[in-house]
């Protein structure tokens, strides 16, 4: 099951170490990142996004299903994947795997001009630790599941016909 958390900031300073501090847990296994990047939303309200090229093991599959639901969840248009119907239909099964609309206007609403939002997708997280080295940074937690044969069909639909 991969987990997509989301972790918003008033100051992106704060989103920085929050960002630093799931890296030294990734390197203790407490988390097994596919994906972690931090949007940031200037006083103008232009987002600007830092992905993490740092994280290893995330194989082609898990790397293009967290692209695809980065770029749901933060309305990129077209996400350069895929087109038309094959994007309409992704689209509509990402949305009933969690990340659903309402799951993205949360994420939009945490995220306005100054603030900042660190966006984790994980295989794996020991809740109980990872809560614990997350709390000094405080912030508001936005968290949604993919199943296990979600994310399977997910991959299998970005993977494209064999």
């Amino acid at each position: 099951m991969a987990e997509l958390i989301v972790i918003g900031y008033d100051d992106p300073r704060v989103a920085e170490q929050a960002y630093d501090t799931v890296h030294a847990l990734q390197r203790d296994y407490v988390v097994h990142l596919n994906g972690l990047a931090i949007v940031s939303v200037d006083a103008d309200g232009a987002t600007h996004v830092d992905t993490d090229s740092r994280v290893v093991g995330v194989s082609a599959a898990s790397g293009a299903l967290w692209g695809a639901i980065f770029g749901l969840l933060f309305l990129f248009p077209g996400l350069g994947l895929l087109t038309g119907a094959a994007l309409g239909g992704l689209v509509g099964k990402i949305s009933k795997s969690g990340v659903d609309d309402r799951f993205r206007q949360q994420v939009e609403d945490l995220l306005k001009p100054g603030s900042a939002a660190l966006v984790i997708m994980a295989s794996k997280v020991t809740d109980d630790k990872f809560t614990v080295a997350m709390r000094p940074h405080g912030g508001t937690v936005l968290k949604t599941s993919l199943s296990d044969a979600d994310e399977r069909e997910l991959a299998e639909q970005l993977a494209g016909p064999g």
